[in-house]
């Protein structure tokens, strides 16, 4: 049977809320540094996922088969001096659904939306030595700088992170 693979723009969350609050818990108990610490609960994953559609904020699904295993979300800055930005945020990929072009996939559909509310910076932050660092420079995102000590990890360790710029055309 062939997969079937999608990505939804969510305008509500309402819709996945189960889904998307399985996701967050699984991918930050799985060592994600995406803002939280393990262990995270579905009852705190679910309070995250209520306030996450904004005005100033598209976020994507990857849906397979049916289920959520993946999403992104792009913010846009509202700043005057900087409507031509966005930043790309929670890029999380189920761990049973790694390594199958997903991310790939969400950050395409991110750069599209950003490219049609008019932006042509984006940038973005991920923790040294996460993967996630080889999938933003094989999509050409550029390697800008480290902030060392920037965020805690799961052992109390203060773990520094990348930062990563594209300019889109």
């Amino acid at each position: 049977m062939q997969e079937q693979v999608r990505i939804k723009q969510l305008s509500i969350v309402e819709d996945h809320i189960e889904e998307l609050a399985d996701l967050l818990v699984d991918v930050v108990n799985d060592g994600a540094s995406i803002g939280f610490l393990p262990p995270l609960t579905k009852a705190e994953s679910r309070v995250y996922w209520d306030d996450v559609i904004q005005e100033d904020v598209r976020c994507f699904v990857l849906i397979e088969n049916g289920k959520v295993v993946g999403s992104v979300q792009l913010q846009l800055c509202m700043k005057k001096n900087g409507l031509h930005r966005a930043e790309i945020a929670k890029l999380m990929i189920h761990p049973s659904a790694r390594r199958q072009g997903y991310g790939r996939r969400l950050l395409d559909a991110a750069e599209t939306s950003a490219r049609e509310d008019k932006r042509t910076l984006i940038v973005l932050d991920t923790r040294d030595g996460d993967p996630s660092n080889l999938l933003y420079q094989s999509h050409g995102y550029i390697y800008a700088g480290q902030i060392p000590l920037y965020a805690r990890s799961e052992t109390g360790e203060l773990d520094p992170t990348n930062y990563y710029y594209k300019i889109l055309k």
